[in-house]
């Protein structure tokens, strides 16, 4: 279910409402109260890194929840990968395709491949948690 969740929320996050445009009305106002004597082209490059900063996020956060997800169910590291990011890469690029549709949003190939990142991003962090977690608990007594 937190996965049904989290790409519905990421869903929302790909219509108009969180398009460039409105996500600049807070960012801004942010930059500008944190440092008012920013220049206009440093807050655009801050709102882009910031944008695709979100992308990275969010699929490394996608990737976790199906890690977690398919933890009982698959047996063997690899194999749960595969089944992760499939899903996630189908996901990636029917987000940007729906994207397309949207007057104030684009779609770009760079950003599948940026969303695909972030899953790999994750599913580092899955492993190393994995295998932190196996090496304590054979250290026990």
């Amino acid at each position: 279910m937190p996965v049904f969740l989290w790409m519905a929320v990421m869903f929302f996050g790909s219509t108009d409402l969180m398009s460039a445009e409105h996500t600049s009305r807070f960012l801004t106002p942010l930059l500008l109260w944190w440092n008012p004597d920013i220049s206009p082209v440093a807050i655009a490059q801050m709102h882009y890194f910031v944008r695709k900063a979100a992308h990275l996020t969010e699929y490394a956060i996608l990737a976790v929840l199906l890690c977690r997800a398919f933890r009982g169910w698959v047996g063997g590291f690899w194999r749960r990968i595969a089944l992760i990011l499939a899903p996630v890469i189908i996901f990636a690029a029917a987000d940007e395709f729906h994207q397309s549709f949207v007057a104030s949003r684009t779609a770009s190939l760079g950003d599948v491949l940026l969303d695909c990142s972030g899953a790999l991003l994750g599913l580092m962090i899955c492993a190393t948690t994995w295998r932190r977690n196996s090496t304590c608990k054979r250290r026990r007594p």
